[in-house]
């Protein structure tokens, strides 16, 4: 199914579903529903986190170019739910990834809550339009309101493939936490919760096809926050009890971290596959299907139509103190 989608997105097919326009209605009218039940308060509009991390990193090195890290997507990117700049996977990412290169990094969000895959074009467009140029690296966090806005999945993975496409010939690597697993979302029942996880994982591994394609690199993000909600959802859900917390931004920061270390060639672990891992190559659709079953695995092109199945140890990030924080030293920035 998620290749039948990355074709109909090739090809400009857009009625190829996710389960059928009578299952689709059923999901997200009890989506919706399950969105108004959610309740217990309002999630704070993200803090932002623009600005420079590392900078005694700088100071030590003043011939040293920071690397440029940029956040498209939506209210995951973004960092809404919570209250602190630092609490941000921006600024979670920025400073991990100045510990792990001993550089300073430049961060620019311009996630938007809500949005969609359809808002990427205006995202990528304000990215470089920039005078300081395309970032080195661009994270993009998108899927879970196309789903309940009942994108077409055609058209989701389109807008997305040509999101990447404008960054890689910009010069920009790319990184794509794929959707996430909306079934693990509290007020979610069955058979909700076994629709919303089949279309999330349909949509993930969809998206994982198209962006390999154009020369990126996904994280599937999936139910990686599903065991941590299920034991502690009052400490892993955010003020409105939908968003994650500042726990669970982290949770998903320490999964993303070590690929975009890696696509920029400064992550300590190179792309060998470890078997003992269950790491493989694969052709791409499998890989993406895999990756879909099983949060936190990275997926990289590599010959056409394979690609490699990788599970990077993740490591736990220290919070920065303050996002952007210009006194930060290196013992307190510490390595994830």
């Amino acid at each position: 199914m998620a290749r039948r989608i990355a074709a109909g997105a090739a090809y400009g097919g857009g009625s190829i579903g996710l389960l059928g326009a009578a299952a689709v209605g059923v999901l997200l009218a009890e989506v919706q529903l399950a969105k108004r039940n959610v309740g217990g308060g309002v999630a704070p509009l993200p803090p932002g986190a623009d600005g420079l991390y590392g900078r005694s990193f700088a100071a030590s090195d003043p011939g040293s170019a920071p690397l440029r890290l940029a956040l498209l997507g939506d209210s995951t990117a973004a960092g809404q739910g919570v209250r602190r700049a630092g609490q941000t996977p921006g600024a979670l990412l920025a400073s991990g990834l100045a510990a792990v290169a001993e550089r300073p990094v430049v961060l620019r969000n311009v996630a938007l809550p809500g949005a969609r895959s359809d808002d990427l074009e205006r995202q990528v467009s304000l990215l470089l339009s920039s005078p300081s140029g395309p970032p080195d690296v661009s994270v993009i966090m998108i899927g879970a309101n196309d789903v309940t806005h009942r994108m077409p999945a055609t058209e989701s993975v389109r807008l997305l493939a040509a999101a990447v496409r404008r960054l890689r010939t910009a010069g920009a690597e790319v990184v794509v936490g794929t959707c996430p697993d909306l079934g693990t979302i509290e007020p979610v029942y069955q058979p909700l919760r076994w629709l919303a996880r089949r279309v999330s994982r349909q949509l993930a591994a969809a998206q994982t096809i198209v962006v390999v394609e154009q020369g990126g690199r996904t994280v599937s993000l999936g139910d990686l926050l599903g065991p941590e909600f299920a034991a502690n959802p009052r400490e892993m859900f955010g003020a409105d009890n939908y968003h994650p917390s500042a726990e669970g931004y982290a949770t998903a920061a320490m999964a993303v971290l070590p690929t975009v270390c890696a696509v920029l060639g400064v992550w300590p672990e190179t792309d060998r596959l470890e078997p003992d891992r269950h790491e493989d190559m694969l052709p791409v659709a499998k890989a993406a299907a895999e990756a879909a079953r099983e949060a936190g695995t990275e997926v990289t092109g590599a010959r056409a139509p394979w690609a490699l199945l990788k599970h990077r140890r993740r490591r736990r990030l220290a919070e920065p103190a303050t996002a952007p924080d210009p006194a930060t030293s290196p013992e307190e920035v510490h390595r994830p």
